[in-house]
């Protein structure tokens, strides 16, 4: 890991930032936040920040699927679902779409943001920052670990809807992010079939859903 895009310089987005670097004084790590007042208190750190908007950093910046190493979102915004509507309101109409009930009813622990998205996830408790995500036992309950929820929400299969999984991978304790790679094949598969999309970005255990159509 060289290269680390950090959207968001609140409460996680500075904890990633500090557990990167204490990791690798070599990486490089920029972290995007839109907030003049927390960009003044953060410059000056160990880390390089750009003051604007992330997605808006995203869509300027990420050029193409070999940087940066990683992106980690910690803003309130489902952010490869922006970055992803952006690219395709270039050329094409997008139509959101309220995630239907039928759907919502199987999904673990769903409430609904504030952007018509779903929010997801298999733990019915707050886990604590530092989860290692181990694959058989929760170490916040003990008890045995649910189906990973990216896996969950890769099988499902309602009326025409495609459902795509931007999967979330650990890096440290807590601490998880995806490739742009992972975000250019989910925007050229859309782009390919032009058809209604279930998009979700999920680690095993929680998870953030939009739907919308291409037209």
């Amino acid at each position: 890991m060289k290269s680390v895009w950090i959207i968001g310089g609140g409460h996680f987005g500075l904890r990633a930032a500090e557990l990167l670097s204490g990791k690798d004084f070599r990486m490089e790590i920029t972290v995007i936040e839109k907030a003049k007042k927390v960009c003044e208190q953060i410059k000056g750190m160990t880390f390089k920040t750009v003051c604007m908007d992330g997605i808006t950093y995203l869509d300027n910046n990420l050029k193409t699927q070999e940087y940066p190493d990683w992106i980690i979102p910690a803003i309130p915004v489902h952010v490869s679902y922006e970055w992803i509507r952006i690219k395709l309101l270039k050329n094409h109409r997008l139509a959101p779409i309220e995630v239907p009930d039928a759907l919502i009813k199987n999904l673990p622990n769903p409430f609904k943001g504030e952007n018509s998205e779903i929010y997801i996830s298999n733990a019915d408790f707050i886990c604590p920052d530092n989860c290692p995500e181990p694959d058989k036992i929760c170490t916040y309950t003990g008890k045995p670990r649910p189906k990973s929820l990216y896996e969950t929400l890769a099988s499902i299969r309602y009326d025409d809807f495609l459902s795509i999984v931007i999967q979330s991978r650990q890096l440290f304790p807590g601490l998880g992010g995806y490739t742009p790679k992972a975000l250019f094949k989910a925007l050229e598969e859309i782009t390919a079939l032009k058809t209604a999309v279930i998009l979700s970005t999920a680690c095993r255990c929680h998870g953030v859903m939009n739907v919308f159509r291409l037209e």
